[in-house]
């Protein structure tokens, strides 16, 4: 019986699994939830996910993996071992084949642990992807080409920027800065001027529904419930879309400038194909409203939003191995 092929796009707030011959099949939050005091894992996924805030002092939810980069390699092993079987099923009789990414900036020691993790997790082989080659992959540029393609992948932990010919990455800058840190910033800006106390998860919410990177001719309004920084008891408050303007522009500053940064280091011939073809985003973080106009704006280079961010590393990952195996008959042919 034929193995099965999957992708794992193992990031800071999600992960989501493509299983070759079905697509994504998975899409989770990259929690889990545990008790401290026998030390057992009491939820994995969407429903640690659901347990946030809401436990005793004895159950903690965490995420193990931070800024891209495995945090706590146990928790992350049992996490992994929980979807790659989730996935597959269990009664799937070998091992399958996995493709998991990377961002572009981890470490050697880094990437062995993720390796290692998933090996651990019951993978047969491990492939390791750097997140831009998947993201274009997944977003259906052809990479095998030479000429420039630039693409840029906001996840919930790290920003990865690059430009890739032939196969492979010529120019890259990865900054940990992400789809959390937006929320964070609401947070932060939600407590300074309205003295509210606000959760991740509403930040989240706001951030989705109102969120803006560029300035928009028409405001949006939505009302927010916190708690009161001075009384402590509930409070409401209406945040506008040009609020989150204000409290984003920092970070996302940021995302522009390493963007800024690869295209002053990419090679002439490479940057025309850049002008040429225009900049692609994917990753949750690139579903933030006006972000495409803003970096098009600072930039001049036009910018487009891949067809479906949230889905093209996994999709990416998973066809790695496919596009891998095609090659290496293309070349036995020959």
């Amino acid at each position: 019986m034929a193995a099965t092929d999957i992708g794992i796009d193992l990031g800071t707030s999600s992960i989501l699994v493509y299983v070759r011959g079905k697509g994504v099949v998975l899409k989770e939050p990259s929690i889990v939830a545990y008790d401290r005091d026998n030390e057992k894992i009491k939820a994995i996924g969407e429903e640690a996910r659901l347990m946030l805030g809401r436990t005793p002092g004895n159950i903690v939810a965490v995420r193990p993996m931070k800024n891209g980069v495995i945090s706590d390699y146990a928790v992350t092993e049992q996490m992994l071992r929980y979807f790659i079987q989730k996935a597959v099923g269990k009664l799937s009789f070998r091992k399958p084949r996995v493709s998991i990414c990377v961002p572009t900036s981890v470490t050697e020691v880094e990437k062995k642990a993720v390796e290692d993790a998933t090996y651990q997790a019951g993978a047969r082989e491990v492939h390791i992807v750097e997140q831009p080659i998947a993201a274009a992959i997944g977003a259906e540029i052809d990479i095998s080409r030479p000429s420039g393609n630039m693409v840029v992948d906001i996840g919930g932990g790290t920003c990865n920027v690059a430009v890739i010919s032939l196969d492979g990455i010529v120019v890259s800058n990865s900054i940990k800065i992400g789809g959390d840190d937006f929320d964070d910033a609401i947070v932060k800006y939600v407590r300074t001027k309205y003295g509210m106390m606000i959760s991740e998860q509403a930040a989240e919410e706001i951030k989705i529904a109102i969120g803006t990177a560029f300035e928009r001719p028409e405001q949006k309004v939505m009302e927010v419930k916190g708690r009161d920084l001075v009384n402590g008891l509930p409070k409401t408050a209406n945040v506008t879309s040009e609020d989150t303007r204000d409290a984003l522009k920092d970070v996302v500053a940021q995302i522009v400038d390493a963007v800024h940064n690869v295209l002053e280091r990419t090679p002439p011939e490479l940057a025309a194909d850049v002008v040429d073809r225009g900049i692609v985003l994917v990753g949750g973080g690139a579903l933030l409203d006006g972000l495409e106009e803003l970096i098009e704006a600072k930039t001049g280079v036009n910018t487009m939003t891949a067809e479906d961010p949230m889905t093209a590393v996994a999709i990416g990952t998973g066809r790695y191995a496919e596009l891998t195996d095609a090659r290496l008959r293309m070349e036995e042919e020959e």
